[in-house]
């Protein structure tokens, strides 16, 4: 799959990918649905799930280290500026040659926008936070978390997953 097909997956994946409502249980639903996904695997991630401004859910598996939660919150950052995935946004960079602080101005410190973040989308209401992976090559995180909204929002993952690089 090429970049130009990537970059139109993912926003459907964006469009498709949306709640109802985003509460306290939900996002522990979804964090808890990853953790297991995560440990049946083997994978060392961390994993974040949150309302813009509100921690909702947190997990740090065995093997990841503090920069993965350096990576979350950067990525994180990402999301809650541009309303867009951090795999969009990187993929969207990268087909213009360009970089956020050469776009933008923002500092790689601060942003990242490597896969695994995604928008929190509540129909009637727009963006409302972010769940987010760190641990995986970028486009495995961006991965395992679509694959986790697809099960919990029971959306058939075959149908919005990437294909093969």
């Amino acid at each position: 799959m090429g970049l130009s097909e990537d970059i139109e997956r993912v926003a459907l994946q964006e469009r498709e990918l949306k709640f109802v409502r985003l509460d306290a249980r939900v996002a522990w639903e979804l964090g808890a649905r990853l953790r297991t996904m995560a440990e049946e695997r083997g994978l060392s991630v961390v994993i974040d799930v949150r309302r813009f401004g509100q921690p909702l859910f947190y997990a740090a598996l065995e093997g990841t280290a503090p920069d993965n939660a350096e990576w979350v919150r950067r990525k994180c950052n990402v999301v809650a500026r541009f309303h867009r995935s951090s795999y969009a946004v990187g993929l969207k960079l990268k087909a213009s040659n360009d970089t956020l602080t050469g776009q933008q101005g923002l500092p790689l410190g601060d942003f990242a926008t490597h896969g695994g973040s995604f928008p929190l989308t509540v129909e009637g209401a727009g963006v409302v936070g972010s769940v987010t992976v760190s641990g995986l090559p970028q486009r495995a995180d961006h991965e395992l978390v679509v694959e986790a909204l697809c099960g919990l929002l029971g959306r058939d993952y075959a149908e919005l997953r990437l294909g093969s690089e």
